[in-house]
């Protein structure tokens, strides 16, 4: 309580009132896209840590973990919601999870470890390639006509995993546009990557719980690099509004939310970018 005394009630309302925030819009996205939330999640929880002045040590690590934790109820929902309407491949989920399991357990251990510094580094360098391919991939543009062996299915599926858990997202960020490039349509693409936040979301969590516990200059409510206070405020709108984006997802052509969501990257990209030059400087 002494952490949160130092605070104005107002400036701790308006807080609580961005975190809700965030989580109706992170379970929209996790709908629409199948992005579990997390690209959103991360760099809200990021800015609000510094905002709190929580140390750049932990401050990294505590986004990364809460969002994961966030993720796993948030892609339940998400999932279910597409797998109701015909939307999820389950032949190829099951080809995909093993390997995206395996690849999120040694993400989500690697990632803990990480200085926070690099594990930002990590975050905005992939956060830019995923705007700039939302941005300026052509509609229809594709590496092949289909999709590729089990074999290296399932190569892609670790790297979705590890890749994600050390950010702290779900598997649709990466995983839509991998399997778009293969010529996979759209929504099932969004409806099968949904799922994959749960596979990525249990490892990566624990792994991001175990390695902050006892550690200090974590915030209140914090159990390992997790803390429950975002992780309480958030979730219950990203379930309420998961599906509301699934249904959007069947509905509207997603192109002009994908343009504008590659400049919230870009943006929160260079943000980081700018917030890691001025710390080495």
């Amino acid at each position: 309580m002494e952490f949160l005394a130092q605070y104005h009630p107002a400036w701790l309302f308006g807080l609580a009132l961005a975190l809700l925030a965030t989580g109706i819009i992170a379970g929209v996205m996790a709908g629409l896209l199948g992005v579990g939330g997390g690209i959103v999640i991360v760099p809200v929880l990021y800015h609000l840590f510094t905002l709190l002045d929580i140390d750049p040590a932990v401050r990294m690590h505590l986004a990364v973990g809460t969002s994961l934790a966030t993720i796993i109820p948030t892609s339940i929902v998400s999932a279910r919601s597409h797998h109701r309407r015909g939307a999820m491949d389950i032949e190829l989920l099951r080809t995909l999870a093993p390997a995206v399991l395996a690849g999120a357990v040694i993400g989500g251990l690697f990632g803990s470890l990480l200085e926070g510094a690099v594990l930002s580094a990590i975050f905005a360098l992939v956060a830019l390639a995923v705007a700039a391919n939302m941005a300026m991939r052509s509609e229809g543009t594709t590496l092949a006509a289909t999709l590729p062996t089990r074999g290296l299915q399932r190569l892609l599926g670790a790297g979705i995993g590890s890749v994600s858990a050390v950010m702290g997202i779900g598997g649709g960020t990466l995983g839509v546009p991998i399997l778009s490039a293969f010529n996979y349509p759209i929504r099932r693409a969004v409806g099968t990557a949904s799922a994959l936040g749960v596979i990525i979301g249990v490892p990566g969590a624990l792994g991001f719980l175990i390695a902050g516990l006892g550690l200090p200059d974590r915030p209140p409510g914090s159990i390992g690099y997790i803390n429950l206070v975002g992780f309480a405020l958030i979730v219950p709108l990203t379930m309420k509004t998961a599906p509301l984006g699934a249904k959007l997802a069947h509905r509207i052509n997603p192109r002009w939310l994908r343009l504008a969501f590659a400049g919230f990257l870009a943006l929160t990209a260079a943000r980081m970018f700018f917030d890691l030059l001025g710390s080495s400087s």
